[in-house]
């Protein structure tokens, strides 16, 4: 943003007066010695007032980490003063504290950030310039609804798509439902499919098992305590469900119940491993369907695997379990044990070749996943996150498949953990007109080449080819416009063309990298500054509804999402039918009484809802076993897929594969397989970046929520991870400036020099905010300018674990520290 151009006084937040703005930095005098100088961090201290009339209120996070944790505010004067997190509960699991990590209870340095939005605001610089310049609500909307009404006139429905974000998750009326329910109104939108967390696994457990998007999949990680051993594949709930509510605190209490052996397989020794494993063992990027192959023949050849339940429940396994119509040979069987296609035995050997795993361990890890029954095999969504991670996550899952774990307590489908989900309902969006369905990570293709899209190259859905570009960007609390899509440099060239999208909108609290794009940016609440409903998340065993007040008034100029869009509403003469008479106010009563039919021992009414705060159901016990019903009774209770079987072999893939077309070193096979990859572990071996760059989730934030939080940054700085001999074979010390780089990009930021990432391997924190100098070098660690546009090949999902670099010194910065 560029400052002058924008007014240089500096008005107060609405309802603070000026004894108030100086006791806010009173509040805050305690982290300024730290914060350096900003508009709300550097006032001086002033002697605090006695405590005349403090209150305290409940709010929630709402990011979107699966859990959404209650928070208690302290509030002064019309100002937080204080973050407490949950502190009811009777210490029964189930109902106990959801004790809310550091990024929740950082809430208030977020909230009062230098970078808070004031005002709406109008480009004036080329877009992405980040230059900018006050205009009123008024005429902002008026262009916002002008221009959505013209694009839909001019190039129809489908020119309009709201941009994937989840930075406010959480809230029932904060969410983004409501621009969709208006644009329902108006003849609907482009829709997308998948999200940028888990599109390949979200594919494989579909053709595998038959499951749907969001919908649970796998056994809940507390039932490790009722297995004989838990194998976890990339997953890392110690970082990535912090929350007392969350998943390591699930796996904390069954560890601590069961002593059960659990092994962690990932490149990186994460904080899951470090804290919950007996033993780490470190593989090659992309690689875990090459070990598992690996575990399979030890399976099958010692007579490991549980014949009876592959028989009965699958198809797919051998001749004998294979569709009538396909060839012989293409049984899994057939494919692991060299009788396939390929003609290669998939042996420990041939495993340990590519995964980096000694085969010696390959064999024993085999015999112990053979032995252990029942045992508890899960996956996080790293694994999948690869170019070719829809063939990773159906590999992995055949682990529990080959030795019957599917359906019993203590077992699993090999899929990540599973969850307990309370069905509060959501603000209705009516129905969409518009049926085209794109890949959420390929919308940048819909705004710069939309006619190359077609259903068999790129996964358009409901329509062969897509035929209109999109003009109309929303983007509401969401900074995958630029940070969390990839190839930062390639995409912002087609964002900084106007004249392909024609028009981008983004609602945010602060000035963010893809706020810098913005042709109207529209400053919203934060959910301290909004009363709202929020339930649990989808990483948690318990059920929660939490009734928010507003702590403070609204920021500035801030309104609500809801007032946003009923302006719109209002301009373009469908204000009746969206609203329907409702304030926001009135929007929350209306869903809070919904709620109540879901659970009618809620208080009457949502004022008395507002007084009590927080609400706790426990979760059947034991927890839920996943397709126990199908494994009873397989006849009565089929599967969701076409042979109401578990599909090891997929008739619908097989098509897929030769009807699709694909690039030359991508592949779709009916049988869960293992075949190198661009950019991966082969490919690592020879050529310019001999280094694979993954990226993990950082307890400093969630995605790129609270990445401009200055209390996390020194809490979890930002580095890139790299292993003692390769940073010794580049003269790179520990805290050393290093330049990571590939023909994308480069970013600049400090080596972390440790053993904890395996030879050959580099990491960086994803979600740090893209910070370029004027030569187009990130400056912050942000993965992305490093990252690929190019999807996988089945769910057209998001590769960004599937990278080449090299990492060098930067000696004339080095010197300079």
């Amino acid at each position: 943003m560029n400052r002058n151009r924008n007014p240089s006084h500096t008005p107060l937040p609405a309802g603070v007066n000026r004894r108030g703005f100086l006791k806010w930095g009173s509040i805050l005098a305690g982290t300024a010695a730290v914060a350096g100088p900003g508009v709300f961090y550097g006032l001086r201290a002033v002697t605090e007032s006695p405590v005349v009339d403090e209150k305290v209120v409940w709010t929630t996070c709402n990011v979107n980490c699966g859990s959404r944790c209650p928070l208690r505010a302290h509030v002064r004067d019309g100002l937080v003063t204080r973050i407490e997190t949950d502190n009811t509960g009777d210490g029964d699991f189930g109902t106990h504290e959801i004790r809310a990590c550091l990024r929740g209870r950082s809430m208030r340095r977020w909230a009062y950030s230098p970078e808070r939005l004031k005002y709406p605001m109008k480009r004036v610089g080329k877009r992405g310039e980040g230059r900018f310049e006050r205009i009123s609500w008024d005429e902002a909307l008026d262009i916002v609804s002008s221009e959505l009404r013209r694009i839909i006139d001019t190039y129809g429905n489908e020119a309009v798509y709201r941009h994937y974000g989840s930075g406010v998750l959480g809230g029932i009326v904060a969410r983004r439902e409501f621009f969709h329910r208006l644009v329902n109104l108006l003849g609907g939108s482009l829709n997308y499919y998948g999200d940028y967390s888990m599109a390949q696994i979200t594919a494989a457990m579909e053709y595998t098992y038959g499951a749907k998007y969001d919908e649970c999949n796998a056994n809940p990680i507390s039932d490790v305590a009722n297995c004989e051993l838990a194998v976890f594949f990339g997953n890392n709930p110690a970082a990535t469900r912090m929350s007392g509510g969350g998943s390591m605190y699930d796996l904390l209490r069954a560890r601590r119940k069961s002593g059960v052996r659990v092994i962690v397989i990932d490149p990186r020794f994460s904080d899951t491993a470090a804290t919950f494993a007996d033993e780490w063992i470190p593989i090659r990027p992309g690689t875990d369907a090459a070990l598992v192959a690996g575990l399979a023949f030890v399976l099958i050849t010692e007579k490991l695997v549980d014949e009876d339940f592959l028989h009965r429940y699958c198809v797919g396994y051998d001749q004998e379990t294979m569709p009538p119509g396909i060839p012989y040979g293409h049984a899994y069987r057939d494919y692991i044990l060299g009788t396939g296609p390929d003609r290669i035995r998939k042996t420990p050997d041939w495993a340990a070749s590519i995964t980096g795993i000694p085969a010696t361990r390959i064999r024993e890890l085999a015999r112990e996943i053979g032995t252990a029954k029942p045992c508890y095999i899960a996956q996080g969504w790293g694994p999948q996150r690869q170019a070719c991670g829809e063939q990773t996550a159906r590999s992995i899952a055949m682990l529990p498949i080959l030795t019957g774990n599917v359906g019993i307590q203590g077992g699993n489908t090999g899929d990540r953990e599973g969850f307990f989900r309370i069905p509060f309902p959501l603000v209705p969006e009516g129905e969409n007109p518009v049926r085209t369905s794109i890949p959420v990570f390929a919308w940048t293709r819909a705004v710069d080449d939309p006619l190359s899209m077609t259903a068999t190259r790129d996964g358009v859905r409901n329509k062969e080819q897509l035929d209109t570009p999109v003009k109309f960007i929303w983007n509401h609390a969401g900074n995958a416009l630029i940070n969390q899509h990839s190839d930062c440099r390639r995409t912002a060239e087609i964002l900084r063309d106007d004249t392909k999208c024609e028009m981008i909108v983004v609602l945010d609290n602060y000035m963010t990298s893809s706020a810098k794009f913005a042709d109207i940016l529209l400053p919203c609440c934060t959910c301290l500054e909004e009363e709202d409903i929020v339930f649990q998340g989808y990483a948690m065993e318990m059920g929660f509804l939490v009734c928010t007040e507003a702590a403070v008034a609204p920021f500035y100029e801030s309104r609500t999402l809801y007032d946003i869009v009923r302006g719109m509403a209002r301009r373009l003469g469908v204000d009746e039918e969206f609203s329907l008479g409702m304030d926001r106010r009135g929007w929350l009563e209306y869903m809070y009484a919904k709620c109540r039919e879901v659970k009618p021992e809620l208080p009457p009414t949502f004022a008395e809802a507002q007084k009590v705060g927080l609400f706790k159901w426990k979760r059947p016990d034991p927890p839920e076993v996943m397709y126990r019903e199908f494994r009873e009774n397989p006849e009565a209770h089929p599967l969701n897929t076409p042979s109401g079987r578990i599909e090891i072999f997929s008739e619908r893939l097989w098509e897929l594969a030769r009807t699709w077309e694909l690039p030359e070193d991508d592949s779709i096979t009916a049988l869960p397989e293992y075949h190198p990859t661009w950019e991966g572990a082969e490919q690592a071996r020879s050529g310019p970046y001999p280094l694979q760059l993954i990226g993990h989730h950082y307890k400093q934030r969630t995605h790129s929520s609270y990445g401009n939080v200055d209390w996390l940054q020194q809490v979890a700085p930002q580095e890139a991870w790299i292993n003692s001999l390769d940073a010794e074979t580049r003269d790179i010390r520990h805290n050393d400036m290093v330049r990571v780089f590939n023909d994308r990009g480069e970013t600049r930021v400090r080596a972390k020099v440790t053993e904890r990432i395996m030879p050959g391997v580099v990491t960086l924190p994803q979600g740090a905010w893209l910070k370029p100098d004027g030569n187009g070098v990130d400056r912050n660690g942000c993965i992305n300018v490093l990252t690929s546009l190019r999807t996988s090949p089945l769910a057209k999902g998001n590769p960004q674990h599937t990278n080449l670099v090299q990492v060098e010194k930067v000696r004339e910065e080095a010197e300079q520290c």
